[in-house]
């Protein structure tokens, strides 16, 4: 089930992937350029900070995923094995020792290299890139010589699907390198399976390492293993030592081809946590896996502080709230603390998703009881949704004439963060988002206008928080209102419109 679960998924990334590169077109959409974001070394290069820890994760729990369903190059190299055991059905692999040595020292000169800006080595090696420079000069002139071949025949039946298309190809070194690429790698998966992935790819060494620790392992069945080296003539990693029941995990591409191989049924995909014989080693093994996973849970907290580090040293202002915000009708904190039991019955039914559990914004003993954020929306101004579901009176239902003017936060305007005073162009978006036109825009400079705020009228529904484009930092926000306030009433400035009836003369 695995081995078809993992096959499926191959041939689906692998076929999109390819078809991406060929297709001139343009039959899929071009939102499918993201399979080029989810590969690792385009991720590292561009700073993708989730997509490498989505995939540092995958790897840390069940091995090196990455490698056998999505890297396009370690797909084509199963392409190619598979080829070549049906044209040569008794071929067997068998176990070789890592060459240690040979993809640390390889990595090493790739790092260095890219550190110096001599990207050309992490080019050369990086497996999607090498596939796409395959593809993109090697297959894709045949595929549109295809094309070409296509229309001239279809087109003498007045049938005009396909058009001609200049198949000539692009670099002459272009086609060398892909050509090269082409014939070294499918010469090496013809014979040896993967020993481009576990030998010479950086990403393979790196991902490989990480696997050593991966919670999901294929495992051997000590008392059930009779050593009869089955299973390691299918491993195309040659990573399985049937003699000393040992599996090398830095090099399995988690394939699964060895589990149904087995009769004596000793080879099982498990978790490593309780495993019978378990070691130091094994104890180790499990401390790193916690501490990476706590590593790339707090690691965008730390990203996020770098960035507002710099942007505070370029002259912008903190727009940490605080004092946080309780929902409209709560009364105050101390009332809103006394009577919720963080039932959180406000938090799925409110429309707008502004309510969430706190963590300590009211300190220990408020932890999950609900405060407001502006991060997906803001506060409908006509909404009373949260008052009339609560059931402990924590939130006191409001009519909509109460809710308009009931203040639980008032708007706090930075001048040095807003885009009008640092980049001298207009905006406006926080006024136009203004229910009560606390927020409107004045005279600036050069013909500009900048926000002005009058917090009386300010209910804190957060409409300019949501949509205030400056970041990190944002040029307004709600400070909340430890005792909710009564709003002063607003004045509709809006015009109303004249109708005309006649000519006017």
């Amino acid at each position: 089930m695995l081995r078809k679960a993992r096959i499926l998924l191959s041939v689906v990334f692998f076929g999109l992937i390819t078809f991406y590169f060929l297709d001139f077109a343009e039959i899929l959409p071009n939102g499918f350029h993201r399979l080029a974001h989810i590969q690792f070394i385009p991720a590292l290069v561009s700073l993708s900070f989730i997509t490498l820890v989505v995939l540092m994760l995958v790897t840390l729990l069940f091995g090196r995923i990455y490698c056998s369903t999505i890297c396009p190059m370690g797909i084509f190299q199963d392409i190619i094995t598979w080829i070549s055991r049906k044209t040569a059905k008794k071929k067997r692999f068998r176990y070789s020792p890592a060459k240690n040595i040979l993809r640390w020292g390889i990595l090493s000169v790739t790092v260095v290299a890219f550190l110096f800006n001599f990207t050309v080595v992490l080019g050369l090696l990086d497996p999607y890139s090498a596939f796409g420079r395959m593809v993109v000069n090697v297959f894709k002139p045949v595929y549109m010589l295809g094309n070409n071949l296509l229309e001239t025949v279809f087109s003498k039946f007045d049938n005009y699907t396909f058009y001609q298309v200049d198949a000539s190809l692009l670099s002459i070194s272009s086609f060398v390198i892909g050509l090269v690429t082409f014939l070294l790698i499918g010469f090496l998966a013809w014979k040896y399976g993967r020993t481009w992935c576990n030998t010479i790819c950086p990403v393979g060494t790196l991902l490989g390492f990480f696997s050593r620790f991966s919670l999901f392992k294929i495992r051997i069945d000590e008392e059930k293993c009779n050593h009869c080296g089955l299973c390691a003539t299918k491993c195309k990693a040659s990573c399985i030592n049937s003699k000393e029941q040992a599996i090398d995990y830095s090099r399995c591409v988690d394939c699964f081809d060895c589990l149904g191989t087995c009769n004596q049924n000793a080879l099982r995909y498990t978790i490593s946590f309780g495993a019978k014989g378990q070691t130091a080693a094994d104890a180790s093994k499990r401390h790193f896996l916690v501490a990476g996973l706590t590593t790339a849970a707090v690691a965008p907290k730390v990203m996020a502080q770098a960035q507002n580090v710099v942007a505070a040293a370029s002259g912008m202002k903190s727009d940490k709230r605080t004092t946080p915000i309780i929902p409209p009708g709560s009364v105050s904190q101390e009332h809103f603390q006394a009577h919720c039991t963080s039932c959180h019955l406000c938090v799925s039914k409110c429309p707008s998703h502004v309510l969430k559990p706190a963590f300590m914004e009211y300190g220990l003993g408020g932890m999950m009881q609900p405060t407001v954020y502006f991060e997906k929306g803001f506060c409908n101004f006509d909404c009373t949704v949260c008052g009339n579901v609560c059931p402990n009176g924590a939130i006191l239902p409001l009519t909509k004439e109460q809710k308009h003017l009931t203040q639980m936060g008032k708007v706090v305007f930075i001048e040095e963060n807003c885009i009008v005073y640092r980049d001298g162009t207009s905006c406006g978006a926080c006024s136009e988002h203004c229910p009560t036109q606390a927020l409107s825009m004045i005279p600036f400079k050069d013909g500009l206008t900048i926000p002005h705020v009058d917090t009386d009228i300010c209910v804190g529904c957060g409409g300019c928080e949501y949509i205030c484009p400056a970041r990190p930092f944002r040029a307004v926000y709600i400070e909340g209102n430890a005792v909710q306030q009564e709003a002063k009433p607003f004045i509709d400035n809006h015009q109303e419109e004249v109708q005309v009836d006649d000519f006017g003369f």
